[in-house]
């Protein structure tokens, strides 16, 4: 038998954070992990620690690694991304910053966009890339902007939001005088209803 890790009960409720977080039931856990149901809703419960081999397979099921599941790789609980310290890019007038850290099994980024006028995000060298299922909401901070989203077009103004299916074709463009500013969060993967 393999040794058991024990976290006190913190590895269940994480679990459990988890597999809600994906919309996953019990059962659908067991299926993509091949751990029994009763054996999942131990360890959520913390009746029971998990051995090596079982932790191992509730993190495939869950698409993490054991070590993301453990949180081997995390130094602690909050992670801070000081102003203007954010990872970045810039293309053509759109500049990015990543205002979240790239942690493993995120499954949300922010980013902050500046479009200058006239810039277009998502051409042909500067793609949107999301998993599908993804969704995007998107909030004006300053000036206008228009979201083309799979052949729609949705004008936006300071203070107006936008959520979309991230995954089908879409770009922002800046067809104001002024340069616009706006608060992107990618959700990844998420099933739609």
């Amino acid at each position: 038998m393999g040794a058991a890790i024990s976290q006190n009960g913190a590895l269940g409720t994480r679990v459990r954070a988890l597999r809600e977080a994906m919309g996953l039931s019990l059962r659908d856990l067991a299926e993509r992990s091949g751990v029994s149901p009763p054996m999942l809703s131990q360890v959520e419960r913390g009746e029971t620690s998990p051995t090596l081999a079982i932790a191992e397979k509730i993190a495939a099921g869950l698409e993490l690694t054991l070590s993301q599941l453990l949180r081997l790789d995390e130094d602690g609980h909050a992670v801070v991304v000081r102003r203007g310290q954010g990872r970045r890019r810039r293309h053509a007038g759109h500049r990015v910053e990543e205002l979240t850290p790239p942690l493993p099994g995120q499954r949300a980024d922010i980013s902050l966009h500046r479009l200058d006028p006239g810039a277009v995000t998502g051409g042909a060298d500067d793609p949107p890339i999301h998993e599908p299922g993804s969704r995007e909401t998107a909030v004006v901070l300053a000036g206008t902007a228009t979201l083309a989203v799979d052949g729609e077009c949705v004008r936006l103004r300071t203070g107006d939001s936008v959520t979309f299916d991230a995954d089908l074709p879409h770009h922002f463009e800046n067809n104001g005088k002024q340069p616009a500013e706006l608060l992107a969060v990618v959700a990844a993967g998420l099933r739609r209803s």
